[in-house]
């Protein structure tokens, strides 16, 4: 995640001040200078670095804290603060009928970009079409094309056309009927004048409603000046961040975005075509400091059942609280689950889970669970109907046979096996609850989760 550093070097800075009612000079100071270090390398720009950590001391010090609030709460809620007006607002995009061109340097993800995009906005109950305009690069007509098939959605092209404002004219003809026309341009190495003469000839016959920029995460401080050439040619109203599902810094889109006065609409969190979430200030800062992000999650959820009920049919995930559990409805919740994404990002969207608890595992702790998760499902097809509804049945001479099918170590079937009889019993427990204990549950998953996670009922120790 973008200026994931800064979360956790940040975190650990806040522990110092548990238990501590009132603020030092000495306190502010060290986690300015902490707030300082960690946006810095993270290549934000000084100027921006300055002028938020500037506010934050003089709010630290010169703000009494609420009457029963602590100090290290006090000063979390300030730097949540602060960083949300940093951000910004995300970028007007309303679910209607509109016009956007996508702008960036070769490389940036421009292709990639316009399918995630063009698959959130279909996720919407909106048509969405993409408009494939880049005849410098090879292979970015059949690129598109692939792109489009896996977001499912209309595509316009042609790699015998090699007139770029020819093609988006006739593109925006041949999908008229679509909701969302997004064009996709060329890119260049560099913001050269052929590239600024062709978008500017290109904005022209398609007069978008938004110019999007496209920036890979770790473009670092230079995307300041690039941001600024774009915004000089064509305007830029809003900027989509590439790549951040690597070890990117991400820094310099924060001044990417401050310099074209513009917003950030999307995050590029990974490779396939739904890695995609609209850019939300207060869920992205809430997350980044450890407090979670309960809107986002809710909405990889939703979207996760959804798809899996699309692909199992009528299953509905309350049938799993009645009757038998078999690995069959194992494999349908585990199938849901890959869909939510990465686990490391739905841990950052839980409070109390994406701070200090996932600072503390093994780096490859994550990578580890999904290829269990993967190991699992290769088991599952290999066995046997009766098996994956009775598999309490399956003795040694089966895991063997299992095991020789799905190429898979013995121990890990019985693991399997083990996992199925943890959340069967899980799934006894929530049938014998009444609506009264089911309450009392959920308010103690409201009022715990401590620190800055404060619970899932709320926004860390200020609400909403």
């Amino acid at each position: 995640m973008v200026l994931d550093d800064l979360g956790s070097s940040l975190r650990g800075t806040l522990d110092k001040l548990q238990g501590k009612t009132t603020l030092s000079e000495e306190d502010v100071e060290e986690i300015v200078k902490e707030i300082q270090r960690s946006l810095l390398s993270a290549d934000v720009d000084v100027d921006l670095v300055m002028e938020l950590s500037d506010s934050i001391r003089q709010r630290a010090l010169q703000e009494e804290p609420p009457a029963g609030t602590t100090a290290k709460d006090h000063v979390l809620k300030i730097v949540y603060e602060e960083m949300v007006d940093l951000v910004g607002e995300s970028t007007d995009l309303p679910l209607e009928d509109q016009t956007i061109m996508l702008a960036g340097l070769q490389g940036s993800g421009k292709t990639t970009s316009a399918a995630k995009m063009a698959w959130w906005f279909s996720k919407k109950g909106l048509r969405p079409a993409i408009i494939q305009t880049d005849t410098f690069r090879p292979g970015a007509y059949d690129q598109a094309k692939e792109m489009a098939e896996r977001a499912e959605v209309d595509f316009y092209g042609d790699p015998d056309n090699d007139d770029p404002v020819d093609i988006a004219r006739k593109g925006l003809e041949e999908t008229a009927d679509a909701d969302v026309q997004i064009v996709d341009t060329a890119g260049r190495h560099a913001l050269e004048d052929d590239l600024i003469d062709e978008l500017e000839q290109i904005e022209a016959v398609v007069e978008p409603d938004r110019n999007l920029l496209v920036l890979d995460a770790a473009i670092g401080q230079g995307a300041k000046d690039q941001a600024q050439q774009f915004h000089e040619s064509v305007g830029i109203d809003g900027v989509m961040i590439t790549k951040l599902d690597g070890t990117a810094k991400g820094g310099g889109a924060l001044a990417a975005v401050d310099q074209t006065d513009s917003s950030i609409a999307f995050l590029g969190t990974g490779e396939e075509v739904g890695d995609i979430e609209r850019f939300e200030p207060s869920g992205f800062i809430s997350r980044l400091l450890g407090m979670g992000d309960l809107k986002q999650l809710s909405e990889r959820v939703e979207r996760a059942m959804q798809e899996t009920q699309e692909e199992e049919g009528d299953w509905d995930p309350e049938d799993l609280m009645q009757g038998d559990f078999t690995l069959k409805d194992m494999r349908k919740q585990m199938n849901a689950m890959n869909k939510m994404g990465p686990l490391d990002q739905v841990m950052d969207m839980i409070p109390g889970l994406g701070g200090g608890i996932k600072d503390q595992l093994p780096d490859d702790a994550m990578d580890m669970t999904q290829e269990r998760l993967r190991d699992f499902e290769v088991i599952m097809d290999s066995m046997t109907e009766d098996e994956l509804e009775n598999p309490r049945s399956i003795g040694q001479s089966q895991v063997e046979r299992i095991a020789r099918g799905s190429g898979k170590e013995e121990e890990t079937i019985r693991e399997l096996l083990e996992q199925h009889k943890m959340m069967q019993r899980m799934m006894k427990q929530f049938q014998g609850m009444g609506d009264g204990d089911m309450q009392r549950m959920m308010k103690q998953m409201q009022g715990g989760g401590g620190g800055g996670g404060g619970g899932l009922g709320g926004m860390g120790p200020f609400g909403d």
